[in-house]
């Protein structure tokens, strides 16, 4: 499994700052960024933009270009994506919960959000940076 993690840290006069972790699948040529963080103790975010997306986006995709990865999924969430090139997609998850009330609980709300996304992706597709959408 070690072969299948990529590690990006962030350095700031030598000193790690933050990092970010790739999942990388090189059988099918992708990889997967679901995990990035700071160090509390360091106030990187007020003194270096754009931290976050160099980290967990920008040095994943140079990552992925050399060494011939061909599809990065960038994680969930996040209209701020658009603007880098990520279009909005649908993910499965998986839930557990062991307390059966709050189970139902969430299975409500997740059925309920369910509903609202399907259209909220088609709306933010059709405000696609990309010159076409279709893959």
């Amino acid at each position: 499994m070690p072969e299948n993690l990529h590690l990006i840290i962030a350095e700031r006069n030598d000193n790690p700052i933050a990092a970010s972790l790739l999942v990388v699948d090189p059988d099918n040529a992708k990889a997967y960024g679901r995990y990035w963080g700071t160090l509390k103790h360091i106030p990187c975010f007020k003194h270096i933009p754009c931290l976050h997306f160099e980290t967990a986006y920008y040095q994943a995709i140079e990552y992925c270009i050399s060494q011939k990865i061909q599809t990065f999924e960038g994680g969930a969430q996040g209209e701020h994506k658009m603007a880098r090139g990520f279009l909005p997609m649908t993910i499965q998850s998986a839930h557990f919960i062991a307390e059966p009330q709050f189970a139902r609980a969430v299975k409500h709300f997740l059925d309920r959000e369910h509903q609202g996304i399907g259209a909220y992706v088609d709306e933010l597709t059709e405000h696609s940076p990309l010159k076409s959408t279709k893959i």
